[in-house]
């Protein structure tokens, strides 16, 4: 998977994810009052305001990245109608030709964690057939109960050409409190937990790099530097681009050389162009096209980073 990832990378010239994180109050009103026209101000109505919005959103920059990023979370709160539109939202990600990592931060133990990657990222058999959950392409995994929870990841990513990405130093302040302490060996847990993705990731290669990739918040840069030292082959997804600070410059030594290695999020940023002030005139009925603009604002201010580093 990690393959088909860096070719649409390469071919979009822009390695970038977009969050597909809705919150009621970033749909514009004009896709509310239609949803709740027709399911009233229900979780029904607000599922269908957010399928609706990504959509919009999906439209206007599916020709310029690769990959999409829903997080669970946002859907899950309204229930089943919120998982039906997570569904759907993958479903029809994929109708438009990008890749989709689900940001669902799983993992438990054995049989449990089993089944979330295979309805994530595998198939369950019911009977004599088999049914593809979620069918997400890529993931991200909670790695804080070891081997035992990432392990049932990496085989149902083998036997389905998927792959994930472990959280390693995440980009809230608060990240610190656990993943800075320092162990008896010197290393602090996060450099701890980057070793342990390298050696998970060679069980799992796929070219250069490996289908087992992980999480590095942009709010840490010199991190960023550290990680891509002690993991030269996993690919690190970043977030915190944008609206939690991150920005080009800070992004450079999460790349290698050849300008792979890293792939970029920003959700709240790209989706919710509209309501900053540099995209206001685009206006919430063309909140869409806000969005394009802010993927291209922020496709060149990595590019440009990247060519005075390199």
């Amino acid at each position: 998977m990690i393959e088909k990832l860096i070719a649409a990378i390469e071919a979009k010239r822009a390695p970038i994810v977009v969050g597909l994180d809705p919150m009621l109050k970033y749909i514009p009103q004009q896709l509310l009052e239609d949803s709740y026209g027709r399911f009233g101000e229900t979780p029904d109505g607000a599922a269908d305001a957010f399928l609706s919005f990504n959509k919009g959103i999906v439209d206007a920059v599916c020709d310029l990245v690769p990959a999409v990023k829903p997080q669970s979370a946002m859907y899950e709160q309204l229930g089943t109608a919120g998982e039906k539109a997570y569904a759907e939202t993958i479903a029809y990600a994929h109708s438009r030709g990008l890749i989709v990592i689900g940001d669902i931060k799983r993992a438990d133990i054995g049989s449990t964690s089993e089944a979330y990657a295979v309805g994530h990222l595998g198939d369950v058999m019911i009977g004599s057939r088999s049914f593809k959950g979620f069918d997400e392409d890529m993931a991200t995994v909670n790695p804080y109960l070891g081997t035992d929870g990432v392990k049932p990841f990496i085989d149902v990513c083998n036997k389905n050409d998927r792959g994930i990405f472990v959280l390693v130093k995440t980009s809230n302040p608060s990240s610190g409190e656990f993943q800075d302490q320092k162990l008896a060996n010197g290393r602090t847990l996060y450099e701890e937990v980057g070793l342990k993705v390298n050696e998970w990731g060679n069980g799992s290669m796929s070219g250069a790099y490996s289908n087992v990739g992980a999480v590095v918040g942009a709010t840490y840069p010199e991190v960023g530097r550290r990680m891509r030292e002690l993991m030269p082959k996993t690919y690190i997804l970043v977030p915190g681009y944008g609206a939690q600070g991150g920005k080009g410059a800070d992004l450079v030594h999460f790349f290698n050389k050849d300008g792979l290695g890293a792939i970029v999020n920003s959700s709240r940023g790209i989706i919710a162009a509209y309501q900053k002030p540099e995209y206001a005139s685009f206006g919430a009925e063309n909140y869409a096209d806000a969005s394009r603009a802010a993927v291209i604002d922020m496709r060149d201010d990595i590019a440009q980073a990247l060519s005075e580093e390199h």
